[in-house]
Parts: structure tokens; C-alpha cells; sequence
């Protein structure tokens, strides 16, 4: 470094003129000159690094080897370019890493050995050499076929892989040759004039179609699209090539493709007339549940204004509770309406937690029991104190609270609703039995479709949505809902939930 310290002053007059980075180490790898350009390239200030080790410039993944290569090149003391065709990085003080190139050449100076190193980033050169590869590899691996062509003598500079499998020559061969030798319709005059509006700046490009002559003598229809094009300093023409083998069966594919779209506009006109069906169900639906509720709400505000005395409060209370029942259904439907959508939108996330049974029975029972008609009870179920289940807590309560409140709707007074409970290795069974109207048997199939109303239970509040939801949820979850139902008799409603559930 000292020999350096009192040279600094020729090596900068030297080396400052030169755009490449200069670094200069000694045979124990310290660096010790360096040039402006260099210091620039690698991100230091001036002089800053002077006496660091060379590792500092290297990327760690290559400092395994590095030494060795060092100690390597100054025994041979030979001029060479560094890394033989591998790719070299350096790395910037802010740790980014580039490539470079680096030409060595060791020297004595005042009986001591030094290597410099001559420095080029080459970051851009990399960037556009991936360029070129990644356009290189379009075209090679392109599925169609591609030919470029010399402007001046016509023959083939370069073919693609697919233009050579199907025409059938290999590149050699398609060398020496000119677009007309495998167009069999044209001679060498007539292609000219062919090409001639794009050699004289007339056309930009040109599309037509014709036959390509294979090498064993069979021919297929092309599709040409031909445009001006230039390697190097050389005018050329890039042909893209589209074999239309298949138009040959046009009007029989066409007549099939119109078959098939007359039966896909078929299908979607019912489908249409289905959905506007289902759109005017729902709209009055929508007006009919919440036109009541609303109603009996309005009437009893009414009359609360004039019960104003204390000894009319029994009758306060009895309205109070009329709206606040006609409140708790017109929450009911609104949350049935936004889990059709949730539903219908995929926007539903599951939870799976183990909880009680005892739980959401006793929650759902309990907001039931509000609902009752005259006389009418539910029975609890024995025994289930200690079932655990491991489901959707709030998927559970709206299924059940949705068949019991069923139950009660389309249940007689003085009825009773069974909650029954059995369980087996495989599966947990709920069952809500009740002694109501019954489900008629040509109902039955439709009954878990949305929005359907049996036809004994038209005058009965409802929006048919409810089974059609939990029927949904449960098989999301890989669970199941099922019935039995006998008209006058009543019906069974069973939630079988497996032990493994779908939790996708």
C-alpha cells in the first residue's frame, strides 16, 4: 500500500481518464487503488476503500471459491479475462448486486506482485441479452410458422421450429431456398409482384392465402401475413404463416356452432323466464311479509297513543310485545335475504369450534319459546349435557331455530315439538318433530327450493326461503337435511352432521 501511497499521484493521472473501474490488489487480496469510475460502480466514496479486503465487492454466494481462484491466477501471472464464460456479480456497498466483467492482469511493482482489475458493468448488456433470448424463444417455440426472408436475394435467413416440422425441411435446406419454392401457385416473378406494394412503401403489410408444398410432396392452405421487417443493416420480410387446413370443414363446423348456439340461447330464454318468475315471486313475497308486520307494528303505535292511564298498561304491554314480535320476523326475513346472497355470492367463512350441544339448544329453545301459540310446548331433549360437537356454532342455531320456528308456525295449539338427539360412531342426528299441517306429497320435491310455499301453507306467514338457506349452509359443511312428512299428520326434519366434516 506505501508503493501505492507514493505513486498515488501517476496512478490517478492514469487511471482517472479511463471510464472502466480500476481496482488493484495485492496477492493478499487488499485492495490497494482504486479509480473514480470504480469507486462510482460500487457505490463508495473516494479512497473509501483503500485497504479493504476484495471480498467486500463480492456477493457472499461466491466468496466459497474465490480465494482459491485468486492464488490460482497469481501463480500463473497470465493476462486473462475472469471467469471463463461464467456469469460475475459484484455487489454495491448498499448491497445490490450487479453483473460485471472483469479483465485481470498482474504486475511488480518495487518487488511486489499486484493484480488490476479492469471493471465493466454490464447490467444493461445482460438486460438486453435476455431480451433478445426471451424474443428469441417466442419465436423458436411459437405455434405458428414463422419465416424471415431476405429483401434482396429472397432466400431464408432464419425458419421456426413449428415451420420446420410442418413444411418438413430442415434449416439447412431452407437456406438455400425462397418463399416461391414452397409456394407450388407461384413462380419467382410472380411472388415479386406479389411483394412489391411493400417494397415500395406502398402496403405495410400484406395478408392473402395459398398453398405451402411440404417436402414429401403434399400441400396444405396457408393464410399469409407478410410485413417489411430488417436484420442487421439488411431489409428483410417476416412472413407469419397460419394453417387453415381445418376452414376446409367450415360450413360443417359453422352449421354445428349455430346448432349449438341456438340451444345455448334456447336454454338461457328459459333460464331468463325462470329467473323473472322467481324475481316476481320474490317481489311479492317482499311485499306481502313485510307489508303485515309493518301493518300490525303501525296499529299498535296507534293505540299505545291512547292508552295513557296507569291501569291501561296491560294493554301498553300487549302492544309492546306485538311490535316487538313483528320487529324480531322482519329481522328474521332481512337476515334470510343477506344469506341468499352470502350464499349465492360464495362470501360465507366457516368457523369450526367444539362446543356444547346443551348451548345453542338452550338459546334456540329459549327465543322459541316466544313464539309459542296457546298451549303449545317443546320438549327438550334428555341427555345432552355432555355432547360436545365440533360444527359452525352460528350455522347450527339459525338451522335449528329455523326448524322449530317452523314447527311452531304450522303446528295446531296445544300441540307439542320433540327436539330428539341420537348419536352414533359416524354422526350426530337432530330431530324436530312436530304434529302440524303436514307437508302435501306433490309438494315434497320442491320444498327446499328457494322461495317455494307448500300449497297448505300459502296463508301462513313465510318466505319459503328458509329451508332452501339451511339446506345450503349444511351442505357446505358436508352435513345433511332431510324430512318426512305426512299431510294432517306432521312432519320430521333431521340434521345429520358427520364426525368429518367439509371444512373447504
Amino acid at each position: 500500500m506505501q508503493v501505492f501511497e507514493k505513486n498515488n499521484n501517476i496512478f490517478n493521472l492514469l487511471s482517472e481518464g479511463v471510464s472502466e473501474g480500476i481496482i488493484v490488489v495485492n496477492t493478499e487480496q487488499f485492495i490497494t487503488a482504486t479509480n473514480s469510475s470504480a469507486e462510482q460502480m460500487f457505490g463508495y466514496d473516494k479512497n473509501e476503500l483503500i485497504g479493504k479486503h476484495l471480498d467486500t465487492l463480492i456477493p457472499k454466494r461466491y466468496l466459497k471459491n474465490h480465494g482459491h481462484h485468486v492464488d490460482s491466477f497469481v501463480k500463473k501471472s497470465e493476462k486473462r479475462q475472469m471467469g471463463h464464460g461464467r456469469d460475475l456479480y459484484g455487489i454495491r456497498k448498499n448491497g445490490e448486486e450487479f453483473a460485471l466483467e472483469a479483465g485481470l492482469n498482474p504486475f511488480e511493482l518495487f518487488g511486489s506482485t499486484y493484480i488490476m482489475a479492469l471493471i465493466i458493468d454490464i447490467t444493461e448488456r445482460k438486460a438486453r441479452e435476455r431480451e433478445l433470448s426471451h424474443w428469441a424463444r417466442i419465436f423458436d417455440e411459437s405455434l405458428n410458422e414463422i419465416y424471415v426472408f431476405d429483401a434482396e436475394s429472397l432466400l431464408f435467413t432464419n425458419v421456426n421450429k413449428e415451420a420446420q416440422r410442418n413444411i418438413g425441411y430442415s434449416i439447412e435446406e431452407l437456406m438455400t431456398m425462397a418463399p416461391f419454392d414452397i409456394k407450388p401457385e407461384f413462380e419467382r416473378s410472380e411472388f415479386l409482384n406479389l411483394i412489391a406494394p411493400l417494397q415500395e412503401g406502398k402496403e405495410d403489410k400484406l395478408k392473402f392465402e395459398t398453398l405451402h408444398g411440404r417436402k414429401d410432396g403434399s400441400t396444405y392452405p396457408v393464410e399469409v401475413h407478410l410485413q417489411p421487417s430488417a436484420v442487421g443493416d439488411r431489409n428483410a420480410f417476416v412472413a407469419i404463416i397460419l394453417d387453415i387446413t381445418e376452414r376446409t370443414n367450415y360450413t360443417q363446423k359453422l352449421e354445428k356452432t349455430v346448432e349449438e348456439r341456438t340451444k345455448q340461447l334456447r336454454d338461457a330464454l328459459i333460464k331468463e323466464k325462470e329467473l323473472n318468475e322467481l324475481k316476481t315471486r320474490f317481489l311479492s313475497l317482499v311485499s306481502h311479509e313485510f307489508k303485515t308486520p309493518l301493518s300490525a307494528i303501525l296499529t299498535s303505535v296507534t293505540l299505545l297513543g291512547k292508552y295513557t292511564t296507569a291501569d291501561q298498561q296491560e294493554k301498553r304491554d300487549k302492544h309492546v310485545a306485538t311490535i316487538q314480535n313483528k320487529v324480531k320476523y322482519l329481522d328474521t326475513i332481512l337476515n334470510d335475504f343477506l344469506s341468499v346472497e352470502r350464499l349465492a355470492s360464495g362470501k360465507i367463512n366457516y368457523k369450526i369450534e367444539t362446543f356444547p350441544l346443551s348451548k345453542i339448544v338452550n338459546e334456540v329453545i329459549y327465543n322459541a319459546n316466544m313464539l309459542l301459540k296457546n298451549g303449545q310446548r317443546i320438549r327438550y331433549p334428555e341427555d345432552i349435557d355432555d355432547i360436545l360437537i365440533a360444527f359452525d356454532e352460528k350455522t347450527l342455531e339459525l338451522v335449528l331455530s329455523n326448524l322449530i320456528h317452523n314447527a311452531i308456525k304450522y303446528s295446531p295449539e296445544d300441540s307439542t315439538i320433540d327436539i330428539l338427539v341420537e348419536k352414533d360412531i359416524d354422526k350426530l342426528s337432530l330431530k324436530i318433530v312436530d304434529t302440524g299441517m303436514g307437508i302435501p306429497k306433490s309438494d315434497q320435491k320442491h320444498i327446499f327450493n328457494r322461495y317455494f310455499r307448500a300449497e297448505n301453507a300459502l296463508l301462513t306467514q313465510g318466505t319459503g326461503i328458509g329451508l332452501n338457506i339451511a339446506k345450503q349452509h349444511l351442505e357446505n359443511l358436508g352435513a345433511t337435511l332431510d324430512f318426512f312428512s305426512e299431510e294432517n299428520k306432521g312432519s320430521t326434519f333431521i340434521v345429520n352432521i358427520p364426525k368429518k366434516l367439509n371444512t373447504n
